[in-house]
């Protein structure tokens, strides 16, 4: 799953980017000046122009839905970089628009040609335009704002037109920066502090924009093709690739700590545990990090007013290589006394984006069940130290193999698998991963370009969890995610509870492009491709493209379907069907889906928590709906205040329901600021806060499952109806599971 991208993307990266580990490698040796930023306008590189027709040659001949590139794709290109650009309409007036005009059935020419003048002209207008406007914003703050008439402003602006000329043009951000204003108006800032408050972030904005290089422009430009072809395929320049290789991986060379820009500053988020920065004891969170050295030796670089992404690939780099920081302590002024800090690199795991356990103990009618809880963020692996035979080397079907040998030994007697907002990732990790629940037998089945169909599944004898089983889902889960949870639903293995899925039905592949030129380099040039070469479709032979997963049991909608999943895009290939695998349901769980649903209902019409989250649901619905609003001072204080009463009223329930809970007294109205605007300290607490609250959705799925076992320990009968093995299974330790199951399956063989 993934979303559009847009240049919003990548000025947040250099605002927010709480990568640990964003960038290439790199040594600084010989790079001792300040970084200077590439100077406009940005002109595309002869390897861009390659990497552009190599990838072309790709697309049209490889892509599972090859289409030619010709006038008709490159409308679809222009008017995909086009919203990348501008997608808010808030840069661009009828005007401009009119002389990109030509460019429109010219991309495709561009691409073929190697001439990339016209995409890279439309980038440098951009970013001329972008300056422009905060220019214009931050000279509308001298004089402050009248805010006793009766002007509103329209914040959702994806189906607005482009202003027609420049004077429609100055209206819209006079109103938007009247609304950043009153923002924070609203908030008790006097107007002094408001105007240095955003002459600042315009100020950032415009530093940040003048940031963007050759790469962004082209990295834009190329997704605007890829995207074209289909939602899901993408263009990976080298930044991109090895961002993607290290979310599928789960580690990286470095020293081990999160990054994040604050002002000027790149500042510690988070040091990982056990990491270098960790070991050293001198690396603290807020810590600010002023200059970088290569080796013992290497000159000190300044790095202040860098982007996060160029200080960060400065960090990074070789296992046992020497990188010295120069340090601001979190606690220091800005005249502070600086520290020196030498860090040799070495492998750092990402342990939050790993699966994890917990237990959630249900009381019900004086009996206590427990319940095992897996939360799998993503189906990760590390492709390449599997392939040179490190034992030890990272899968999301390992990890959470181990895990459930842990929780079986805790004696939890059901198991959740929470895949909520799980966007994906590796289809052999979806494979695997539901060999761990099922005996044997087919999974997944894929059709290439060909209409060629391969089964995929199951070989290895055994489950690792024989025991009742739910999946919980919802619109963020996609690809990998769906295959999971259908092939648990259609085999009758488990209960699919929660939301109906995003609907990505189709596999895509990485070409590595470097492996097809005479780059004889060490550094990636080219990029790779992540494109679209397969569809998959489930055992019973229905496609989960656009229909997604729909659960059992389904959990209040968002609204969010309208504007999130797969079904929104215009380019989304269609639901199709094919014969359905050769396969077997091990149990049937509609013998008790009825007494389920029945018990939820029941439950969750006077459960006080449960109804907390359908009245904050309906709010956010109702805010969410609400794209106009005024500029008035009197009457945006009087709406704030209802709004400070709701929340206020949703603060008192929570903690009549969950206790005195860290920070639930802290939450306050709209601030105002952005989020690189507020103390770190206090955005991590928040944060930190965030996590300890209420899951009335995994608590209800809980008890849901402990229903469940209530059914099968009270009927013998209906136990071997709805459980695999004639509803024999143990979840008192693992050697009690290996007694009643069939061999379970060693970890290493997923």
């Amino acid at each position: 799953m993934k979303l559009r991208p847009s240049l919003a993307l990548l000025l947040a990266l250099a605002v927010t980017g709480a990568g640990v580990h964003a960038q290439s490698a790199a040594d600084l040796a010989g790079d001792n000046a300040p970084r200077k930023y590439s100077t406009l306008p940005l002109t595309p590189t002869t390897t861009q122009a390659q990497a552009a027709q190599l990838s072309a040659r790709f697309l049209t001949r490889f892509h599972y839905d090859a289409q030619p590139l010709d006038d008709a794709m490159s409308r679809k290109i222009y008017k995909a970089y086009l919203e990348s650009l501008d997608g808010e309409k808030v840069f661009f007036t009828q005007a401009d628009l009119a002389k990109f005009e030509p460019l429109r059935t010219q991309m495709d020419d561009a691409i073929w040609n190697q001439d990339l003048t016209g995409p890279f002209s439309m980038f440098n207008f951009y970013v001329q335009r972008a300056i422009e406007r905060m220019t214009f914003a931050r000279g509308l703050l001298a004089k402050g704002f009248d805010f006793t008439g009766n002007e509103t402003y329209n914040y959702d602006r994806k189906n607005a037109a482009w202003p027609k000329d420049q004077a429609e043009l100055d209206t819209l951000w006079r109103e938007r920066t009247m609304n950043d204003w009153l923002r924070l108006k609203l908030a008790g800032k006097p107007d002094d502090e408001i105007r240095k408050t955003l002459d600042k972030r315009y100020a950032g904005y415009i530093d940040r924009v003048k940031q963007l290089d050759g790469e962004d422009a082209f990295q834009s430009f190329m997704n605007a093709y890829a995207e074209s072809t289909d939602p899901h395929t993408d263009y990976l320049g080298p930044r991109a690739a090895e961002n993607f290789d290290i979310s599928m991986k789960l580690s990286l060379e470095g020293i081990g700590a999160v990054l994040q820009a604050r002002d000027e500053y790149t500042a510690i988020r988070e040091v990982v545990p056990a990491g270098p920065a960790a070991k050293s004891g001198k690396v603290h969170v807020g810590d600010r990090i002023v200059a970088i050295g290569e080796g013992e030796t290497g000159p000190m670089v300044d790095v202040i007013g860098w982007r996060l992404d160029d200080v960060v690939k400065h960090i990074r780099g070789k296992k046992n290589t020497t990188v010295r920081l120069e340090i601001l302590p979190a606690d220091a002024g800005v005249d502070g006394k600086h520290e020196m800090i030498s860090l040799v690199r070495q492998k750092v795991s990402i342990e939050e984006q790993a699966a994890k356990k917990k237990v959630i103990e249900v009381k019900d009618a004086g009996v206590t069940r427990k319940i095992g809880v897996i939360d799998l963020p993503s189906f990760y692996s590390d492709f390449g130290a599997r392939r040179e035979g490190d034992k030890d080397f990272k899968s999301a079907t390992r990890d959470v193999a181990k895990l459930l040998t842990e929780l079986k030994a805790e004696g939890v007697e059901a198991i959740v698998v929470d895949l909520r907002n799980n966007g994906g990732g590796s289809l052999a990790e979806a494979n695997e991963l539901t060999g761990l629940f099922i005996d044997q037998g087919p999974v997944v089945q894929v059709r290439d370009a060909r209409g060629e169909v391969q089964v995929q599944g199951d070989d290895d004898p055994g489950m690792t969890w024989s025991g009742p089983l739910a999946v919980l889902v919802n619109r963020g889960s996609a690809s990998a995610s769906e295959i999971f949870a259908a092939a648990i639903q259609d085999y009758g293995r488990g209960l699919i509870i929660g939301q109906p899925t995003f609907g990505k039905g189709t596999v895509q592949n990485l070409v590595d492009l470097d492996r097809f030129t005479r780059n004889n380099s060490e550094k990636p040039q080219f990029g790779e491709l992540k494109m679209t070469i397969q569809e998959f479709f489930r055992i019973t032979g229905g496609s989960t493209q656009l229909r997604g997963v729909t659960p059992d049991i389904q959990f209040p909608k968002n609204g969010d379907e309208k504007d999130f999943g797969e079904s929104t895009y215009d380019n989304a290939l269609p639901w199709t069907q094919i014969q359905s695998a050769d396969y077997k349901p091990v149990a049937n769980l509609k013998a008790y889906l009825a007494p389920l649903q029945a018990k939820h209902d029941a439950r969750t019409a006077t459960a006080p928590g449960w109804k907390l989250m359908l009245d904050e649901l309906a709010q956010y619905k109702k805010m969410r709906d609400n794209t106009t609003i005024s500029l008035n001072f009197a009457q945006r204080q009087t709406e704030r205040k209802e709004q400070d009463a709701i929340q206020a009223d949703f603060r008192a329930r929570h903690k009549a329901i969950d206790g005195d809970v860290d920070g639930q007294d802290d939450v306050a109205s709209d601030d105002g600021l952005n989020a690189n605007e507020r103390s770190l300290k206090a955005e991590l607490k928040q944060e930190k806060d965030a996590k300890k609250a209420a899951d009335p959705q995994l608590e209800e799925t809980a008890h849901i499952l402990s229903d469940a076992v209530g059914l099968i320990k009270g009927d013998g009968k209906l136990a071997a109806e709805v459980l695999p093995y004639g509803g024999r299974y143990s979840s008192t330790s693992t050697a009690a599971a290996a007694a009643a199951d069939k061999p379970q399956q060693a970890p290493a063989a997923h």
